[in-house]
């Protein structure tokens, strides 16, 4: 007794066992390559979950508020209603810093946000002269003092005097200042 299977296939069949053959592989390479990326995807949270652990336990652990997160005060920020607003602030508080110092702005300009901001920054551009020890405790008063205002960039380039020990040199002094505000109800 001769038990066996005889198929014959014509060209039709073939090629479509063939694309059939090549569909199942390429599902087969997609499920691996999605389980691949799944795992690479489950790897990174569970890296920026055991970071996110170190950082609130060192920060539990501070001590500081009895283990509570420590935020900064209010009068760090410029309280605003609008972006605008919070920006003509700190042009006003940069122009009494810099009125304190003997000197008045030439020119400042609010700037546009980066890409990097969050949505509580102002930025501002301002040009103004003055002498390098005004200078320093303009820049001083402005890193130190509340609101808290950062100086991102200085440009600084001489104008006139500084002949001889006559008189100091002034400088014409470019800051781009970024500030942090809070929205406040109108």
């Amino acid at each position: 007794m001769r038990i066996g299977f005889d198929f014959q296939l014509d060209r039709a069949q073939s090629l479509a066992l063939g694309a059939l053959a090549l569909l199942v592989a390429c599902f087969a390479a997609a499920a691996v390559f999605a389980l691949g990326s799944w795992s690479e995807a489950a790897e990174e949270a569970a890296q920026r979950r055991a970071i996110l652990a170190q950082v609130e336990a060192a920060q539990g652990s501070s001590g500081a508020r009895g283990g509570k997160a420590v935020f900064a005060p209010e009068a760090a920020f410029f309280a605003a209603p609008t972006q605008g607003q919070a920006s003509a602030l700190l042009q006003a508080h940069l122009t009494r810093l810099v009125v304190a110092q003997h000197a008045s702005v030439t020119t400042s300009a609010a700037q546009p946000t980066t890409r990097e901001d969050t949505s509580d920054v102002v930025r501002l551009r301002a040009t103004f002269d003055m002498g390098l020890a005004p200078l320093q405790t303009l820049l001083y008063e402005l890193e130190t003092g509340v609101p808290y205002v950062f100086v991102d960039t200085l440009a600084v380039s001489p104008q006139r005097g500084g002949q001889r020990g006559a008189e100091p040199p002034v400088l014409r002094v470019t800051l781009d200042l970024r500030a942090l505000w809070r929205r406040t109800r109108i």
